[in-house]
C-alpha cells in the first residue's frame, strides 16, 4: 500500500487554496456535515474498500469522446467512475464498482448505481454543501466519505483534487499495480452549464499533475487513448 500521508498532501491542498481562492474553513465544515448525513450502517470501511480494489484498475473520468472509446475498449481490472462518467459507464453496460463523486455529475445514475451494487466515495468541499444536504440522504447502499482538508473518524482524506485524479491517487494508495486511465483528456475540458471554462482548464492542469506527476508516485498510471 503507497500511502499519502495528509503532512504530505496538506503542502499541497494549501497551495490550491490559494491558486483557486478556497476556504479551508468551508472545506471542513463541509466535511462534519457530510458526516451527519450518513447512517452509519452504510459507511463502508478502508478494508472492505481495500479488497475491491484489485491489482489491475480502470479510472473513468467524463472527457468528451467517452462513449466512442468505451466502445472501441473494454475496461480492464476494477471500473472507478468518476462522477459524470458513471452516466456513460452505464449506457454502455458497465456498472462501476467505485464511483468517486462531488455530486456535479447526473446524481440520479449515482444513486442507481449505489443501489445496484456501487460503492459511492462522496467529496466534501466548501462549494457543494447545498449538494451534500440534499443529496446525500437519497443514497440508499454503501458510502464512504472524503474531504480534502484533514481527515476525521470516517471522512477519509487519500489526496487529490478532482474526481478523477482523486481516483486514481486512491487506487494507488489501495495498492494497484496498473491503473488504466480512460476518459481523461487534461486539454479539452468537458462544458458544464454556468461552469467558467477558465477555471476548469486550471483544475485540469492540476489534475494532470497529481496523476502523472505527483513525486513519481505513479508508477504503472497507463492513460488510454480516447482517440484512434
Amino acid at each position: 500500500m503507497v500511502c499519502l500521508r495528509f503532512e504530505e498532501w496538506e503542502p499541497i491542498y494549501l497551495e490550491i487554496l490559494e491558486d483557486f481562492g478556497f476556504s479551508r474553513e468551508e472545506d471542513e465544515r463541509a466535511a462534519v456535515i457530510l458526516s451527519h448525513l450518513v447512517p452509519t450502517k452504510q459507511i463502508l470501511d478502508e478494508r472492505s474498500l481495500s479488497r475491491l480494489i484489485g491489482e489491475e484498475v480502470t479510472v473513468i473520468g467524463d472527457a468528451p469522446g467517452l462513449r466512442d472509446q468505451l466502445a472501441r475498449i473494454p475496461p480492464k481490472g476494477t471500473v472507478i467512475a468518476a462522477d459524470g462518467a458513471t452516466s456513460t459507464c452505464m449506457e454502455a453496460g458497465y456498472l462501476p464498482e467505485i464511483i468517486v463523486t462531488d455530486l456535479d455529475g447526473c446524481v440520479k445514475d449515482q444513486i442507481e448505481a449505489n443501489l445496484h451494487g456501487s460503492v459511492v466515495i462522496i467529496h466534501a468541499h466548501g462549494d457543494n454543501i447545498d449538494a451534500l444536504s440534499e443529496q446525500v440522504p437519497r443514497f440508499e447502499g454503501r458510502i464512504m466519505m472524503t474531504t480534502q482538508s484533514r481527515p476525521f473518524d470516517s471522512v477519509f482524506n487519500w489526496g487529490g483534487f478532482t474526481d478523477g485524479d482523486r481516483a486514481t491517487i486512491m487506487a494507488i494508495h489501495f495498492g494497484a499495480r496498473t491503473i488504466n486511465l480512460m476518459g481523461f483528456d487534461f486539454d479539452n475540458p468537458r462544458h458544464k452549464d454556468g461552469g467558467d471554462i477558465s477555471i476548469k482548464k486550471r483544475k485540469l492542469a492540476w489534475a494532470r499533475w497529481l496523476t502523472l506527476d505527483l513525486h513519481g508516485a505513479m508508477r504503472g498510471v497507463r492513460p488510454l487513448p480516447i482517440r484512434d
